[in-house]
Parts: C-alpha cells; structure tokens; sequence
C-alpha cells in the first residue's frame, strides 16, 4: 500500500530531507522503503569525551530512521511523530562507521513500531534501538 504512495522511496527522504541533526551529524540514507531502511553515520565527531561513539549518537541514527519510515508508511496528508524510543547499548564503536537498519515491528493505521539495529564496520551489533510513532493528519 505504500509502497504504492512512493514509487521511488529514497526520492521521498531526498525530498523531504532528514534534518539540521541528522545533517550535522553525517548520517546518510542509503536504502529506503517500508519494509526496510539503511542510514550510515561516521563514528569521528560523534564521540563522548572516552572518545566513543555517544549513546545518544545511536538514538539520534535510530529516530532519523524510524521517523522517515514511519512518514513514509504515513503516505501523503499524514504526518508521524515519535511518542517513544529506547535504546539498549552492548557494544562500543571507536572508529569508521556504523550502519542502522530499520525494520518495522507494527504499521498500524495509526501507530508504526520500528527495530533499529546498529552495527559497526565488522558487522557487530552496538545498539538495539525501538522507536513508536504516532501518525496523525496534518
């Protein structure tokens, strides 16, 4: 159904643009649908004072990508808005890149629940994001 609303998805988050945050913080979309989305964010300049990746980094990843998912299952008159995430850290990334993959969990008429998980360069999983968002009209 949405996939319908969006023939070339990736075209919707060029469009719409991921936010002043995420630009900032050089994250980038490089895979985009409903049913799976993949953002990149370097690891340099994102770092807490122990020189690792900030944990709210990985939330800041993982909302970018939840939200834009949600907006797309939203389609066009309809807007989604975060109303929780959480975010279990178990590894430290210290250098390069790390890659969140959104996948959904629900996409309801009126609530989406999407799994982010981040991972770094040798594929190891850092965090376990889950953000739900609420769709409304505009």
């Amino acid at each position: 159904m949405a996939e319908e609303r969006h023939e070339d998805a990736i075209d919707f988050v060029r469009k719409r643009g991921a936010g002043a945050l995420a630009e900032k913080m050089g994250i980038e979309f490089t895979e985009f649908s409903v049913d799976r989305s993949v953002a990149t964010m370097p690891v340099e300049g994102n770092t807490q004072p122990a020189m690792l990746l900030h944990g709210g980094a990985y939330v800041v990843l993982g909302e970018s990508l939840g939200s834009m998912a949600a907006n797309l299952w939203a389609g066009a008159g309809r807007l989604a808005v975060g109303i929780d995430i959480n975010a279990t850290h178990t590894r430290s990334a210290t250098s390069g890149v790390v890659t969140g993959v959104c996948t959904p969990i629900h996409l309801g008429r009126s609530l989406t629940v999407h799994e982010i998980a981040v991972t770094d360069e040798d594929g190891r999983r850092c965090s376990t994001i889950r953000i739900t968002n609420l769709i409304k009209d505009r």
